[in-house]
């Protein structure tokens, strides 16, 4: 089993940290070799509630659903990674490994949808860790709520790299007809080696246009994110991955600048070093050109497109291949329809 991380880095919030000592196993290659393909564990979540709320200016959606915690997709860049610390976990291979499962989400969405005080607007599928990873094929969490959603008129969002979403076109085709559902296919590369090291257990990158082409062709509005955008890396790719996106039927396109908060720093730089060894020094370089020398900035307003003549040379190309692609935005959602979902006694409300 392949992991974006191979390390267990100290979680910042713990005063203890133990330090492996391979000292006397140096020879059993076994042993050793089997530290690099830890199984993945599923770990019940009994949260009571599923939609969180958020107020970051940066962030363009105020509330999100996410059905699991920690993603086997294993991306060594995600900034979500820092978000399994406050379970007790780290931020490298526990986020990989030890994946935290809602399985009550079902059920908590539609209470959420129940309450007298939610006044309708989108929710994202996706907000934190990916709602399509390879759990979803087990647990079905994000295709039930998908059916909530659409049973009470929900108008909802979606981010993946997974073409597993085409598994619910059942559900996202009549969610589209009702103009309450965007689909985003997130694609940083194109080169399928490069994606399986950097992501290894997502969809590959021709899958991912398969996929938005199927959606687009079944009539679901889907838009492309280049996210992230890692300088020196995988950034000469914008023009080829929005050129693919727009021969697949995407219409929207974004992008966010490579961020490294706190234990991702740790994680993505073994990774680099581990996997471009030839490119992690320049690479490195470039994330600090674009991040007023630092690897990281969570300044409102510029940690997602960072500062300097590198991140904005980044933002100009952007810009111009999607002007010149025609990418806009896709159609509002439609929040007007929503229904609150019938209570579970059967009976229906009086008011």
């Amino acid at each position: 089993m392949t992991h974006g991380s191979m390390i267990d880095p100290p979680n910042r919030f713990e005063k203890v940290h133990a330090e492996a000592d391979f000292e006397h196993l140096e020879w059993d290659q076994e042993y050793l070799a089997g530290l690099d393909k830890r199984p993945i564990e599923y770990l019940a979540d009994a949260s009571k509630s599923i939609v969180t709320q958020n107020s970051s200016p940066d962030v363009p959606f105020r509330f999100s659903v996410n059905p699991y915690r920690g993603c086997a997709h294993g991306c060594s860049y995600c900034y979500a990674r820092n978000s399994h610390e406050y379970l007790g976990f780290n931020a490298g291979l526990d986020f990989e490994t030890k994946i935290v499962v809602k399985h009550d989400a079902p059920e908590l969405f539609r209470e959420f949808l129940a309450g007298e005080s939610w006044i309708p607007e989108p929710i994202t599928f996706s907000g934190v860790t990916d709602c399509y990873q390879p759990a979803e094929r087990d647990f079905r969490l994000t295709r039930q709520c998908l059916a909530v959603a659409l049973e009470c008129r929900q108008p909802i969002s979606i981010i993946t790299k997974n073409a597993l979403v085409l598994r619910d076109l059942d559900l996202l085709q009549p969610l589209a007809a009702s103009g309450l559902v965007h689909v985003f296919l997130s694609i940083t590369t194109l080169d399928a080696g490069l994606a399986r090291v950097m992501e290894p257990r997502t969809s590959i990158p021709d899958a991912r246009l398969r996929a938005v082409r199927m959606l687009a062709g079944a009539g679901i509005p889907v838009g492309v994110m280049t996210a992230p955008v890692i300088p020196g890396l995988n950034d000469s790719e914008i023009p080829s991955v929005l050129q693919a996106a727009h021969e697949a039927g995407a219409k929207s396109a974004g992008y966010v600048l490579l961020r490294l908060p706190n234990t991702v720093e740790p994680v993505f730089r073994e990774w680099l070093q581990r996997t471009q060894p030839l490119k992690a020094e320049r690479v490195e370089q470039r994330i600090r050109h674009s991040r007023n020398g630092h690897l990281n900035n969570s300044t409102w307003g510029e940690r997602m497109k960072g500062q300097g003549e590198i991140a904005d040379q980044i933002g100009k190309m952007f810009r111009l291949f999607s002007q010149r692609l025609g990418f806009g935005r896709l159609p509002p959602l439609d929040a007007s329809q929503f229904r609150p979902p019938a209570p579970r006694s059967g009976q229906l409300r009086l008011f």
